[in-house]
């Protein structure tokens, strides 16, 4: 079947008001770049709901359910992706500028990890009982490009029949449910680690590294609290706040939500070229414009920063390296200096090109998890991080993203990620540990890391 493009009027908030009367659906997504990210990687927004098709991953199997039926699986998750994603009669748009025409979308949690590396141990508590993988498969889509300022809707299904479709939601959601909803948290955070405890774990990261076990890991505290009420409130509110480029809003059954406000890039691929942006380096945004400034500049020379970041780009390097054309793969951009809301960030770039018998669930495969959230050697810092954080990361820094019909692919790190059930709701950050790091200087970059995302909640619904 021929994807059938059809473009539509465009505002910069076209995604999000359409994603409105569709946010309490079971398998609707949001990937929102937002119309003011351009310069920092953000172009397209992509709406889809009511998939043909889903596969979730837990307990090291997968469920596959199809037209009310469904069948187990014990295959790697990515693997089995690429046997639904390329299974299809669907015909594409090789020329086409609009990346996703259909197609694979959803989260790939952290611990996915454990379904290709048995050595990893089973220590942290598995608490929240979420999904380790939740995908589906989706024949059509809207798109916003904010670089253009077109917006489309990509179908394979008549599109006549889903353009109506969406205004009845639309009238239903507004008229009914919308105007009624609320959301309000029900105390303060609280941490799953004190500070105490923070300084034991971090000491015990500095003596693996003494011991030349790990040279750098990322440790991690989880923030949670009690709510009620409406999410999408809770992430159409944070977005005034956080102005991130690969943000995502995502319904799943169970009553489960993810809200990322991710600034961070995992794996992009767009005709055979590969890029990821590693984040690796962290500093507050001050209100003083002079102040600020000195900020950026002592970023950029941050010589401890540098060794934390080139550390990522080479442990990317090699796992790009195991997919990609030998000679191809490229450092563009080393040490850049971004700023986001709130803090600014260190990112680097590296690019290549994906060898042809190598497909977007390939370059998955090869570099999942993303490394600046775990550290380096990755698979030793992993069994680290298993050991010294009480709990399972789940969703947390994992990635959400979208593997199109057409083999474009890309993806964020779920860092700035909320996750919510059975009216809690969590919230992880972490920072990388590394021989110069300094302890108090460590637990300052999660505190100003989390509170662009926990005081503007406290600040509107407390």
């Amino acid at each position: 079947m021929q994807t059938q493009i059809i473009e539509l009027s465009y505002y910069p908030d076209i995604t999000v008001n359409l994603f409105a009367p569709l946010s309490h659906i079971n398998w609707s997504i949001l990937l929102y770049s937002g119309d003011n990210n351009k310069h920092l990687g953000g172009r397209f927004d992509i709406l889809v709901t009511n998939p043909i098709l889903t596969l979730v991953s837990q307990h090291n199997i997968t469920k596959i359910s199809y037209n009310k039926k469904y069948h187990i699986s014990n295959m790697n998750p990515f693997l089995l992706l690429k046997k639904y994603l390329h299974n299809t009669n669907i015909r594409i748009h090789n020329d086409c500028h609009i990346p996703f025409q259909g197609g694979l979308l959803g989260v790939f949690g952290y611990d996915l990890i454990r379904y290709m590396e048995e050595s990893i141990p089973t220590i942290a508590q598995n608490d929240l009982l979420l999904p380790d993988m939740a995908v589906g498969l989706y024949k059509w889509a809207i798109i916003t490009d904010h670089k253009l300022y077109k917006s489309y809707l990509v179908a394979q299904d008549n599109p006549k029949k889903i353009l109506s479709w969406l205004y009845n939601q639309k009238y239903i959601y507004y008229k009914k449910i919308f105007l009624k909803q609320q959301f309000n948290i029900k105390q303060p955070w609280k941490s799953n680690i004190n500070k105490h405890e923070y300084s034991k774990k971090f000491d015990i990261i500095k003596n693996n590294i003494i011991l030349g076990n790990c040279y750098q890991t990322c440790l991690a505290q989880r923030f949670y609290t009690l709510y009620s009420g409406n999410e999408w409130l809770a992430f159409r509110h944070l977005l005034r706040h956080n102005h991130a480029p690969f943000s995502a809003f995502i319904r799943l059954p169970n009553k489960i939500s993810i809200l990322s406000l991710s600034p961070e890039r995992f794996l992009k691929l767009h005709n055979s070229k590969i890029k990821t942006q590693p984040i690796k380096g962290t500093l507050p945004i001050l209100e003083n414009k002079q102040d600020n400034l000195q900020q950026i500049i002592k970023l950029s020379r941050s010589k401890k920063n540098q060794a934390e970041n080139l550390m990522i780009v080479d442990l990317l390097r090699n796992d790009l390296g195991k997919v990609s054309i030998p000679g191809s793969i490229r450092v563009t951009k080393l040490f850049d200096i971004q700023s986001f809301s709130g803090v600014h960030h260190m990112v680097s770039t590296i690019t290549g090109i994906l060898e042809k018998h190598y497909s977007a669930c390939d370059l998955l495969n090869a570099c999942f998890p993303g490394g600046s959230i775990t550290g380096a050697p990755k698979i030793q810092a992993i069994k680290l991080i298993e050991q010294l954080e009480p709990q399972r990361r789940n969703i947390w820094s994992g990635s959400i993203g979208y593997l199109s019909y057409c083999g474009n692919m890309d993806s964020n790190i779920a860092i700035r990620t909320l996750l919510t059930t059975k009216q809690k709701i969590f919230c992880s950050v972490g920072s990388g540990i590394i021989f110069d790091s300094k302890k108090d200087a460590e637990y300052q970059e999660i505190q100003d890391k989390a509170f662009t995302l926990l005081q503007p909640l406290l600040d509107k619904f407390y």
